[in-house]
């Protein structure tokens, strides 16, 4: 089993404020969001490779990073797309002629401002792709939902669906490369894309994939917020 692990940091990170994107701000010991999240992929036994999608502004600096650490499994930075679809297809393409030499390889897709998974979920993760096509990690909805109809000042509640039913997703999610390609693959050729999440394209475009769950963790949060940090 060949394990490689995309680092989705293409993004701005506007709704955390200033000009530099989250995954470049500090966290409390002083080490970036980026660099906690590679940490936790080259700590992990499990992990062969590690490629980062950075926004193409910011490839410098995620080059200046990988000088600053002693990463091994880093391989290269390539620049992201406007939308996280194209990110993870930016991936997908230039690893798809080279994997078909090696017939058991999975691609993983983490967040980079996700910088808390922990080595128990990674783990999960990698057991859960011995015997699955597509894993993917989520927790337990606990607040109580709302199906609403409306915007703004006018939105109301229609319904109260049982949150049983529903779980938060987080990251990192994997698939094994010949389910997850072609799914992106379709969706390419279709056109409009909507979904969200690499789960979201697999579903859409490769249904007959099912996608498995291991439980993840309350402290795997993303880091949206300037408070996040903390």
């Amino acid at each position: 089993m060949r394990n490689i692990v995309f680092i989705l940091a293409g993004g701005t990170g506007s709704r955390v404020g200033g000009d530099t994107p989250k995954q470049f701000l500090p966290l409390a010991d002083g080490r970036t969001v980026l660099e906690h999240s590679v940490d936790a992929f080259e700590n992990s036994h499990y992990i062969d490779e590690i490629v980062i999608v950075m926004h193409p502004d910011w490839i410098p600096e995620a080059e200046q990073t990988i000088l600053r650490n002693t990463w091994q499994k880093v391989q290269r930075v390539i620049s992201g797309g406007s939308e996280r679809w194209e990110s993870s297809w930016n991936a997908i393409s230039l690893h798809l002629k080279d994997d078909k030499k090696d017939p058991d390889t999975f691609y993983w897709f983490h967040d980079a401002a996700r910088p808390f998974v922990s080595q128990d979920i990674i783990s999960h993760v990698a057991e859960g792709l011995k015997s699955h096509l597509a894993v993917t990690v989520a927790v337990p909805v606990t607040d109580t939902l709302y199906q609403v109809k409306g915007e703004r000042l006018k939105v109301k509640v229609e319904s109260i669906p049982n949150r049983k039913h529903f779980m938060r997703a987080q990251t990192p999610q994997a698939f094994h490369y010949l389910v997850i390609g072609p799914a992106y693959m379709r969706a390419i050729q279709q056109g409009k894309i909507e979904a969200t999440d690499d789960v979201g394209i697999l579903m859409k475009y490769n249904p007959e994939v099912d996608v498995y769950i291991v439980e993840g963790d309350e402290a795997n949060k993303k880091i949206t917020y300037k408070e996040d940090l903390k």
